[in-house]
């Protein structure tokens, strides 16, 4: 990083990452909330693009609270960091009439709401209070702006990138260090992401909170950080200026409350039935049509249940009045 005080050019003044990250990503004109194109989707590839599968997965956890709840009339699907609303839109093609019929389903996202999306979807800013159901947050808060520290100092950055330090890390940020990533060097602050989500799940009455996301945890955090930028497919320097997703991972036991279970996404969605297993060869004899569709399914499941890709997310599940999941007598 520059010493503090260097010039900067054109006589900008750094900020520290939270506000840099907040203008970009959220800021007028920025990278989420900008009006038009393609959206995340055109940038980066989640799950939920990867294939139908992983909605599928979903609606089978919907239906597995759905009957811890009791099958009420109202049942909440609440998808936070919604995007254009892919999974909501999958999940409720995948349940069956009489569960989808009961189903309230919100998209929370800053963003305006995309044309052409299923009339049943509410399109709100932030999630409803007294939700019975599932809470469900794909990719969301490696997105939560946070504050980045470098021995022992907030690290400021300017609209190109440019880093200097800053001001020595107190208070509320300082506890948070010293418990979920001590040991000095780069960090990532994820105080911010643990209060995100903490109010989140405070909005389930009854139900499952799960979020989804890169993760580390407290044994293996990052020496140098994570912090990264997206555009159009390809990983590039995480410049504050709204021209590209600034993401970092996700301290997710940090973020855990009482009773949630942390699971790797291979073992997330192997327990909803999502198997790369590849069909049997003679199927191929018998129905050529139905081995290459088997063929492709296991493929697309292979992907979101790789050890050393999407599979290695981490799911955060907090259970609220009702059980915890999974459980091998009801999955």
């Amino acid at each position: 990083m520059r010493a503090q005080g260097e010039a900067q050019g054109d006589g900008v003044i750094p900020v520290r990452w939270r506000a840099a990250m907040e203008a970009a990503l959220y800021g007028p004109d920025g990278f989420y909330v900008r009006p038009g194109g393609p959206g995340p989707a055109g940038h980066f590839r989640t799950s939920v693009h990867a294939s139908g599968l992983y909605a599928g997965a979903v609606a089978r956890l919907l239906r597995w609270v759905d009957t811890e709840l009791g099958h009420p009339q109202g049942l909440d699907l609440v998808d936070v960091g919604a995007g254009r609303g892919e999974l909501l839109a999958g999940v409720l093609a995948a349940l069956p009439a009489e569960v989808a019929a009961r189903v309230r389903a919100y998209a929370v996202e800053r963003a305006e709401r995309p044309a052409g999306l299923d009339p049943r979807v509410r399109w709100v800013a932030a999630p409803p209070e007294g939700i019975a159901g599932l809470l469900f947050a794909n990719e969301w808060l490696d997105n939560v702006p946070l504050e980045v520290a470098e021995d022992g100092r907030y690290v400021l950055v300017a609209p190109d990138g440019t880093e200097s330090p800053g001001g020595a890390v107190d208070g509320a940020d300082l506890a948070w260090l010293e418990r979920w990533w001590p040991g000095g060097g780069r960090a990532e602050i994820g105080r911010a992401r643990d209060e995100a989500w903490a109010a989140a799940v405070a909005s389930v009455e009854r139900g499952l909170a799960v979020a989804v996301d890169y993760a580390h945890t407290r044994d293996a955090r990052p020496p140098y950080g994570t912090l990264t930028g997206f555009r159009a497919g390809r990983e590039v320097p995480p410049v504050p200026d709204g021209s590209c997703d600034v993401t970092a991972h996700v301290a997710l036991d940090a973020c855990a409350g009482p009773g949630s279970v942390l699971l790797t996404q291979r073992e997330a969605l192997t327990a909803l039935g999502v198997s790369g297993a590849r069909p049997p060869l003679a199927l191929a004899s018998t129905d050529p049509a139905a081995y290459v569709r088997a063929l492709a399914s296991a493929g697309e499941a292979a992907e979101l249940t790789s050890r050393t890709g999407l599979g290695a997310f981490g799911w955060l599940v907090q259970p609220v009045g009702i059980p915890p999941w999974p459980r091998a007598d009801r999955t």
